[in-house]
């Protein structure tokens, strides 16, 4: 099991004006690597990040880390069966960049 620091994007509003701020765990200043994840380290990750709601959606998935990063816009706005709001955000501010750290750090 990972543990994760939060560090909060400094490009969120705040609460204050009706947004959510958004956490990303941070390891060794990087996004973590999922790609040998199981599923209860996915479901920790978005728990970790303030989606505690939403976790539980990868766990009846399984979604595993190689799953994670396979999964494509519309499966994390359709498949997961989550509101729209929370799903953009997960697949824009986490999905998406784990995803193309891995591919970052494989191309090297």
């Amino acid at each position: 099991m990972k543990n994760y620091c939060n560090v909060t994007d400094s490009g969120m509003e705040d609460k204050a004006n009706g947004s959510v701020e958004t956490k990303s765990p941070v390891e060794n200043g990087q996004l973590p690597d999922p790609s040998n994840w199981g599923v209860v380290d996915v479901v920790n990750y978005f728990k970790a990040t303030g989606f505690e709601e939403q976790a539980t959606a990868f766990q009846d998935q399984e979604i595993d880390g190689k799953s994670l990063l396979l999964m494509t816009r519309n499966d994390v706005l359709t498949g997961l069966s989550i509101k729209l709001g929370p799903a953009l955000k997960i697949y824009e501010y986490h999905v998406k960049p784990l995803q193309t750290q891995h591919l970052k750090s494989n191309a090297s």
